[in-house]
């Protein structure tokens, strides 16, 4: 497919399921550009909502809810929110929008995924894991991923396995509506574990992840591991 471009690559990828949507807004008054999620005070108001949703939903004292934990899950679902319309973008057509930390915008809500949207953005590049590395990685999660870590104390193991998790849990998704898609997704996957800084951070078999590392959900009391966790799949002696 040639000659598309980026709102036509998104709506492609809408048509997945709503987490792989971005709404395309013309007002973005109401909206705070992604970037802000990089100030510490700012990501810092954001894991203290998530930890209060999590204490309410776990019917725990917010006290019982590790705050640097809520901060590795929290991101996990920025990265998932990020990543989920690239790639499917990028697997249904073969193109991945240049999106960015301008022109991607963020509208806080009390709980569940991160609503996301864009404005104007009309630019795509060839679908491969450097140009998703470049876009996806560097240019609009790094940034809040460095925020994150310091001003939580997590591990980069941690947070680049997140963005490993977030990846595979798409390419599962898109597998499950459109395998031909998935196989495509599967091979972007597979390339960006290949490259830093993903690389090492969880072994593929097949189309399914094992982490070389946890997102730490397990410390929430009630919280258990995640499918493709270490933990899960540590041999047994």
């Amino acid at each position: 497919m040639s000659g598309v471009d980026a709102g036509t690559a998104l709506a492609r990828a809408a048509q997945l399921g709503p987490y792989f949507a971005w709404e395309q807004v013309d007002d973005l008054s109401d909206w705070h550009r992604w970037s802000d999620l990089a100030e510490p005070a700012v990501l810092a108001e954001r894991v203290a909502a998530a930890r209060t949703a999590l204490a309410t939903m776990g019917g725990l004292a917010e006290q019982a809810v590790p705050e640097r934990v809520v901060a590795s899950v929290a991101f996990l679902g920025y990265a998932a929110r990020v990543l989920s319309p690239l790639l499917g973008a990028a697997a249904l057509t073969g193109h991945l929008p240049v999106a960015g930390r301008t022109t991607l915008w963020w509208r806080p809500v009390p709980a569940g995924p991160l609503p996301l949207a864009y404005g104007v953005m009309s630019a795509t590049v060839p679908a491969s894991p450097e140009a998703l590395r470049g876009i996806a990685v560097e240019a609009i999660l790094e940034p809040v991923l460095t925020t994150c870590r310091t001003r939580f104390r997590l591990s980069p193991q941690v947070l680049w396995g997140n963005v490993t998790s977030a990846l595979a849990g798409a390419t599962a998704m898109i597998s499950r509506v459109d395998p031909a898609a998935g196989d495509r997704a599967g091979t972007l996957l597979a390339g960006m574990l290949a490259l830093p800084p993903l690389a090492g951070t969880g072994t593929l078999r097949g189309r399914a992840l094992t982490r070389n590392n946890c997102c730490l959900y397990y410390r929430i009391p009630g919280g258990g591991t995640c499918g493709d966790c270490v933990l899960r799949h540590r041999p047994q002696r």
